[in-house]
Order: C-alpha cells, then sequence, then structure tokens
C-alpha cells in the first residue's frame, strides 16, 4: 500500500502550482504590468490556478466526509481550516498597510460592519459586495460546494457525483445566456440580503453541528438551496462560468469515485468528457467583451486554454498519482492556502515600497523585486502554516474528542481513515 505521503503528495504538488501560478499571475498584473500582457490574451493563469484547485477540492473533500461519516465532524474541520487564517489575514492587511494601497477593498473601510458580516458567511461574492480580501471569491464557491456535498451526503444521493457534474455543466451550456436574466438585488437592498444571509448561514450551520441528523439535513437543505439561488441570481460572476466551477469540482469526485471502484471508469470518462466539452464551448460561446469584466479574463481563447490546462495539470498529477513528489511541491501545497492568502496583501505591501523608493527599471531590478516577492511569501506562508493553520486543525480534533458521538449519517462499508491520513487530508484540503 502506497505511503500516506505518497498518496497525498500528487495533490499537494497540484495545489502547489496552482497557488504560486495565481501569484505570479497577480503579480505580473498588478506590479509588472507589460510582464506576461501577452500571454493573458491567450491564456489565462488565474483560471488555470483556481479551475486546479476546484478539482483537488472536488477530489479530497467528498473524500474527508464519507470516511469520517459525521457532519459535525467535518464541518468543525472546515469552520477551523477556513476562518482563522481568513480573519488574521483580513485584519493584518487592512490595519497594516495604508488604504491608498491596501489589499482590502475600499467598501471595507467605508461600511466596516456590513464587510464583516457578509465576509463571515464567506458568501460575500454572491451579495452584490467584494470580498474582504479579492481572492476571497473563490471561497464562496467552495462554501456552495460544500453546502451541495452536505446535503447529497445526507440523502444518500452522494455517489451521483456524475449526474450532478453533468447536471451543472448542461446548465452552464445551455442556459448560461439566460440564467441571469433577474436579479435578486432590486427586490433586496444589499444590507438586507446580507443580514437574511447571515441569519440562514448561521442557522444552518449551528444546526450541522448539532449532531442530530433532522435538524443536519434540514441546515443542509436550507444552506444548499441559498447558495444555488444566491450564486445564479446575484453572483458576482457570469452564471455559466458560476455553474461551470461547480461541475468541475462534481467532477474531481467523480475521478475520486472511478479510482475507488464506486463508479465505472467508462462512465467517468464520459462524465468529465462532457463537462470538458461544454465548458470549452461555453467559454468560446459566451465569453465576449460584456462577460470578461465579469470574468476578469482578456479574450474566450485565454479562458477556455486555462479551463483546460487546469484540468490537464490534475490528470498528469492523478496519472502519477503513486510516485513520490519533489519535496519542495509537497511543502508548497501543504502552505498553499497560505500563499494563496497572503499574495495579494504582500502585493500591495510591494506597492507602498515602490511608491517610496520608486519603481524598479530594467529586467535586472525586477527581477530583484520578485525573488524578494517569492522570498517573502514563502517565509510568511511557512509562518502562518506553523502558527495558525495548524493550531487551528489541532484545536478542531481537540473539541472532536470532547464530543465525540454517534456517527450522523455515515455511510456503512466505508473504512474509516487512519488518523495519520486523516491529518493530511486534513492538512491539504
Amino acid at each position: 500500500m502506497p505511503s500516506t505521503a505518497t498518496r497525498f503528495g500528487w495533490l499537494d504538488a497540484v495545489r502547489g502550482i496552482a497557488a504560486l501560478t495565481v501569484a505570479l499571475h497577480h503579480l505580473s498584473a498588478e506590479l509588472f504590468v507589460g510582464f506576461g500582457a501577452a500571454v493573458r490574451e491567450w491564456f489565462d493563469p488565474g483560471i488555470f490556478g483556481v479551475m486546479a484547485f476546484f478539482l483537488v477540492s472536488g477530489y479530497i473533500v467528498p473524500a474527508s466526509l464519507e470516511r469520517r461519516g459525521d457532519v459535525r465532524a467535518f464541518w468543525t474541520g472546515r469552520l477551523f481550516r477556513l476562518y482563522p487564517l481568513c480573519a488574521v489575514v483580513f485584519v493584518a492587511a487592512a490595519v497594516l498597510v495604508p488604504q491608498r494601497f491596501s489589499a482590502v477593498d475600499v467598501s471595507v473601510h467605508e461600511h466596516p460592519l456590513l464587510a464583516a458580516v457578509a465576509n463571515a458567511t464567506m458568501l460575500q461574492d454572491l451579495l452584490g459586495l467584494r470580498s474582504g480580501l479579492p481572492v476571497m471569491w473563490t471561497l464562496t464557491y467552495e462554501m456552495v460546494f460544500y453546502y451541495l456535498v452536505t446535503l447529497l451526503f445526507m440523502t444518500g444521493a452522494h455517489r451521483r457525483s456524475g449526474s450532478v457534474a453533468v447536471v451543472f455543466a448542461g446548465a452552464a451550456l445551455f442556459l448560461g445566456p439566460w440564467a441571469a436574466a433577474w436579479s435578486l438585488r432590486p427586490e433586496f437592498t444589499v444590507r438586507q440580503l446580507a443580514a437574511v444571509t447571515a441569519v440562514v448561514v448561521g442557522t444552518g450551520l449551528l444546526s450541522l453541528l448539532t449532531g442530530r441528523r433532522a435538524a443536519q439535513l434540514t441546515g443542509a437543505t436550507l444552506l444548499a438551496g441559498l447558495g444555488l439561488a444566491l450564486m445564479i441570481a446575484n453572483g458576482r460572476s457570469t452564471p455559466w462560468e458560476s455553474l461551470l466551477i461547480l461541475a468541475t469540482m462534481f467532477s474531481g469526485t467523480v475521478i475520486y469515485r472511478a479510482e475507488r471502484g464506486q463508479i465505472r471508469r467508462g462512465a467517468a470518462w464520459a462524465y468529465c468528457g462532457f463537462v470538458l466539452v461544454a465548458g470549452t464551448a461555453a467559454g468560446l460561446l459566451y465569453d465576449d467583451k460584456r462577460a470578461q469584466i465579469r470574468t476578469w479574463t482578456a479574450s474566450p481563447i485565454a479562458w477556455v486554454s486555462a479551463f483546460l490546462a487546469g484540468w490537464a495539470l490534475f490528470g498528469v498529477a492523478f496519472l502519477l498519482r503513486r510516485r513520490r513528489m519533489p519535496a519542495a511541491l509537497t511543502w508548497l501545497g501543504l502552505v498553499s492556502f497560505s500563499v494563496y492568502l497572503l499574495h495579494r496583501p504582500l502585493i500591495s505591501v510591494m506597492s507602498w515600497s515602490m511608491a517610496k523608493v520608486g519603481d524598479p527599471h530594467g529586467a535586472a531590478q525586477e527581477l530583484i523585486w520578485l525573488a524578494a516577492f517569492l522570498s517573502a511569501l514563502l517565509l510568511l506562508s511557512a509562518f502562518t502554516y506553523h502558527t495558525v493553520e495548524l493550531p487551528g486543525q489541532r484545536l478542531a480534533r481537540r473539541l472532536l474528542e470532547r464530543h465525540r458521538g454517534p456517527s450522523a449519517g455515515g455511510e456503512r462499508g466505508v473504512p474509516e481513515a487512519s488518523e495519520k491520513e486523516l491529518v493530511a487530508a486534513r492538512q491539504g484540503q
């Protein structure tokens, strides 16, 4: 049997490459604008990175829930995985850097209570509000995915990942241009929508943490319904891209199920092939000038090539999954969440510094700034991983050990993972 490091190393490699690509993409787009401009016309590194991330989440997150067989344990782990680091980076970025250079959106400073409530739900990107940190928009889709995965698990429909992926991909392709014909915003003020969302999210999460099946099912239904309604009717991105993101995540789950023999490999090929074809067609058809304002891409080709490349990276890593990955890549994968959240605030610090010392002139100076950026980013990421992420995960485990009870809707016949494997999975999610 392969070691734990080998089993999860390929996922860490994908995460590490994706996080670093997104960081360098934002660095070049915001500070070294000329660098990579021609590339971005044909290939969007940001879309590439986040699609690879979404495939990894689709692969590992449902597996984690099903191995535990306990909704409360899953959500305790999720909350302590996401919130501590988000809170620390968000507050530090808002307080330590002058507002003119801050990575935190100006609306946060103007309406701090509203921003705090909206970002606490992690659905802020679906409320007509800016994310506190720009990169947190992807966490919105992660949360909607967790809601759906939880509901499917609670209702015993979790092995229908292929059908779910096809439904979302088909809706993106065939309903994409018309899905956002209406919006919640004219019906509600942003404050009302944020307040209602906060109440529903709070109620739903508390229900999931009760350990009582009826309450958990009610909470999962509330949260999944809210997430889908907001995503389709009120999302920052285009509906077709939002639907394809969910289709991609459920495709990662399909790959996991095919590997474990839970579905036939031929069926998995068909499901994933449909998502790839639908995603390619939707990107070429719908990523026009109006859509590009919301997808943040330069052309249909740039979106599609990045979408396919994200899949290709995941696919190559999957084929090499039984091999030991380079230690540098697996380490980068472990700290990838910190890399992802910290890079935009660090870019703002660099912008502030350049305003004092002057912009770099020439390739040599740009390389020096690049080396300084990467060194600082990796050092800070290692620091926050050990001082914020790991303590949060340990606290979650201690809380669960105190309140360990009967499994809530666990799947029969699924063996419990060893503690070592669960720790590795939690660190890598």
